[in-house]
């Protein structure tokens, strides 16, 4: 029996992998939307605390900061998904269930790649919003701005502007660590390569066209951060 072409495994037809591995290109955009935008609203209350709070949310800070930046994101999805698991599966024996009850994998892996990406973005926009001039926040204020029309005219838009690039390099961390999730049982699209690598004997050919995905994702993702960047940039002069 002869093995089929690399065209005849990667296409939509009948025995081909395309129409799996899309899916499984779509559910890892979805896992790192969802995890990037988990640790924007992360960072950004971690920022504040760290710029505005007070002294124990500021340690507070500093250690989520610390602890999550120095622990390895592998890790942090174990201990979401089982964790999870154990404390769902708790309350369902609280509530006269019996057996194991598994914890979402596609939640679990969420939370975990939104809460390590909430440390780096923390440093992002702290980072931002340093890097904002003090004259500008005080000529809003010389010109009888509120402290909520300051945030919403001048901090929040001039904090963005600067955060951009470092954003740009979060969500690419993101989109790698979104392959971590497989272990919940989430077939993204590393798994969905690994299925059809067993499948067919022939993993070169899908983990090549993985990376290809894996890279045209990054560099559309890429594009469109890029323009934003340029789009919030007008009209300030470069060195």
């Amino acid at each position: 029996m002869n093995q089929p072409s690399f065209l005849d495994v990667i296409s939509f037809g009948p025995g081909g992998w395309g129409a799996a591995l899309l899916t499984g290109a779509v559910m890892t955009i979805l896992i790192a939307i969802s995890g990037f935008m988990i640790g924007s609203v992360i960072g950004t209350f971690g920022a504040w605390a760290k710029i505005s709070g007070g002294r124990t949310i500021r340690v507070l800070a500093d250690g989520y900061t610390t602890v999550l930046r120095g622990i390895p994101d592998l890790l942090v999805i174990y201990l979401f998904y089982f964790g999870g698991s154990a404390a769902v599966t708790a309350i369902g024996r609280f509530l006269g269930s019996e057996g194991f009850i598994g914890f979402p994998g596609f939640l679990a892996g969420a939370l975990a790649v939104g809460i390590t990406s909430g440390a780096q973005q923390i440093e992002v926009y702290r980072g931002a919003f340093r890097a904002v001039h003090r004259g500008e926040i005080e000529a809003a204020i010389a010109c009888g701005m509120s402290r909520p029309l300051r945030f919403r005219r001048i901090i929040a838009p001039l904090t963005l502007r600067h955060a951009l690039p470092g954003m740009g390099n979060v969500w690419q961390v993101v989109l790698k660590e979104s392959a971590l999730v497989s272990i919940t049982g989430v077939v993204e699209l590393l798994r969905q390569a690994q299925i059809g690598a067993g499948s067919t004997g022939m993993p070169f050919n899908f983990y090549i066209v993985a990376g290809g995905i894996y890279l045209m994702i990054s560099t559309l993702s890429g594009a469109v951060l890029q323009r934003s960047e340029r789009h919030f940039s007008r009209g300030v002069r470069r060195g």
